[in-house]
């Protein structure tokens, strides 16, 4: 399984994803789920993916290409003008990617090669902009209404981004969410897994404000997930007590 979250605020974009894929309690694997391509002073886009994992790596040779020599490549995501265009491009990567599968595999093909992708990302003279691409091609975009998308195993982590987001929030503090909201997911599911990837796109930058990968030895990640138990242990224990007979 995985897990994800792209996050839009008044700073930028905020993305983070695990790296964890398995088939079966016994096959377990590492692999990179967050993408990203710049050009300088231009355009900062990156691509979060969840589901199966030929289908989304298929995905994402072809936005770059690489059934070509390197010489011939062409990035498609660096040609769309703007960032609604390059996610209808990628959604019908996504779909034909999928359908082709299916197809080829007859009925033992039907739903196994379903995949789901945050796309996010700035182009110059235009706002950051972040969508959530569904298996059939379709999309829907963030506003401040829904402000942050999650893909993979949500249940777990979205509690914490309902109750502790705020978009004036710093890029700091943004992160020290998503921290709680990943702890509390791999604290649930085993199917979620570190190290995690996370990126932060400051607005106007059109470049990495920040990267970094959260090991299973991150002193952070230690100190926000031993804090946090240790918080909702503080928090349960100053609540009121029940009384039985007690009709007040």
């Amino acid at each position: 399984m995985t897990y994800c979250v792209g996050m839009v605020l008044d700073k930028g974009l905020v993305l983070m994803s695990d790296t964890r894929t398995n088939s079966g309690v016994d096959n377990i694997s590492t692999f990179r789920k967050l993408f990203h391509w710049s050009v300088p002073g231009e355009r900062m886009i990156a691509v979060m993916t969840a589901g199966n994992l030929a289908t989304t790596q298929a995905v994402i040779s072809q936005l770059e290409e690489r059934t070509k020599a390197p010489g011939e490549r062409d990035n498609t995501l660096l040609k769309g003008a703007t960032m609604f265009q390059v996610a209808t491009e990628i959604g019908r990567l996504l779909r034909t990617t999928i359908e082709t599968a299916q197809s080829v595999n007859g009925d033992g093909g039907k739903g196994r090669f379903t995949a789901t992708m945050i796309v996010a990302g700035q182009i110059a003279g235009m706002q950051p902009r972040l969508f959530m691409i569904y298996p059939e091609g379709n999309f829907i975009e963030a506003s401040w209404d829904t402000p942050f998308f999650q893909i993979g195993e949500t249940k777990y982590g979205r509690p914490i981004l309902i109750r502790g987001y705020d978009r004036d929030m710093s890029f700091e503090d943004a992160i020290k969410l998503l921290m709680v909201s990943f702890d509390s997911t791999l604290k649930a599911n085993l199917s979620v897994g570190l190290p995690l990837d996370l990126l932060v796109i400051g607005k106007d930058t059109f470049a990495a404000t920040h990267e970094h990968r959260v090991a299973a030895d991150d002193p952070y990640f230690d100190t926000i997930s031993s804090g946090w138990g240790d918080a909702l242990r503080s928090a349960f224990d100053s609540l009121p007590s029940y009384r039985f007979g007690d009709d007040t």
